[in-house]
């Protein structure tokens, strides 16, 4: 394993233990180029968000974030132009498009979602944070299934819709961490409906929080569908393939239970399962990487 391999591998190991369980059961050469391809997008995101492997964000992390933006991309440029570089994020992205011809529209997707965080965007409508969830998650779910073969536009499709599904279910879980930095990611139409505080100030109240754990319930109802959608297209993939993608939707899909369960007061720590835990959603994946019939009768009616 050379060094640009190993950073990748170090890089999913601290920044996300539930996808580096799930990676764990790929074929070596595929869990090689998912760890590379992870390390560029957490890279990319905490140079934006100020953090380190998704934590710790610093105090004043708006301050240069455009400038931070336009160096991420003029760097990605030119990894993928095969311009030589000593940094083995880049170097690691570079290697993983080039091997599964992935398009170079893709990478630039992801930098575009976080042009809108630094533009602080507001999320009107359920489109609206649809839209920002593909350009942070959903294309991540596509350039992950390019490295595991899969190229029809149907499977891709269902590809991204479980990287919506997963960033729904994160913005549920740390709406009141987001609203501390005084972001705010569930749609308004979902607050309102609720009858929850829309600015991130008020969202601090615990008072608020019935109101505001009912619009994230709202959102997870919403990623429920996609949920169920991305399993139509698991059928499509290698058994090792598939029991990594079910592994993933399960322990992900985990946290918006337990988010249900616990009540507002979920938010007074983080919700997350124990290693025990997705060890057992993991293993329990495999009798359902291809129960594809159960999956269409899941979807069955949404709207996607």
């Amino acid at each position: 394993m050379d060094a640009v391999t190993a950073h990748g591998h170090e890089s999913i190991a601290k920044g996300s233990k539930s996808f580096a369980l799930a990676s764990r059961v790929l074929p070596p050469a595929l869990r090689d180029d998912a760890s590379m391809l992870y390390a560029w997008c957490r890279y990319c995101d905490d140079v934006i968000d100020g953090q380190d492997m998704g934590h710790g964000q610093i105090a004043d992390y708006k301050i240069g974030q455009s400038e931070r933006l336009s160096k991420l991309r003029t760097v990605t440029t030119d990894a993928l132009a095969g311009k030589p570089t000593d940094n083995p994020v880049f170097a690691g992205l570079a290697r993983v498009v080039k091997t599964h011809n992935i398009d170079h529209r893709h990478p630039f997707d992801l930098l575009k979602g976080f042009e809108m965080d630094t533009e602080d965007r507001v999320y009107e409508t359920v489109d609206d944070i649809l839209d920002y969830s593909y350009h942070v998650a959903g294309v991540v779910g596509v350039m992950m299934a390019n490295i595991m073969g899969v190229r029809d536009a149907a499977t891709l499709d269902r590809a991204s819709d479980l990287g919506l599904a997963f960033q729904l279910t994160n913005i549920a879980r740390d709406v009141i961490d987001d609203a501390k930095a005084d972001r705010v990611f569930v749609p308004k139409d979902l607050l309102r409906a609720a009858g929850a505080p829309t600015q991130a100030d008020a969202m601090l109240n615990p008072a608020a929080w019935p109101a505001l754990h009912a619009a994230a319930c709202a959102q997870l109802d919403i990623a429920e569908q996609y949920y169920a959608s991305a399993k139509v297209g698991i059928k499509e993939l290698d058994f090792r393939c598939a029991w990594a993608i079910s592994a993933a939707l399960k322990v992900y899909r985990e946290i918006g239970q337990r988010l249900r369960d616990a009540g507002p007061q979920g938010w007074e720590g983080r919700i997350s399962a124990s290693k025990n835990r997705k060890i057992v959603l993991a293993l329990s994946a495999v009798g359902s990487s291809y129960d594809a019939e159960d999956c269409r009768r899941d979807a069955e009616g949404w709207v996607l």
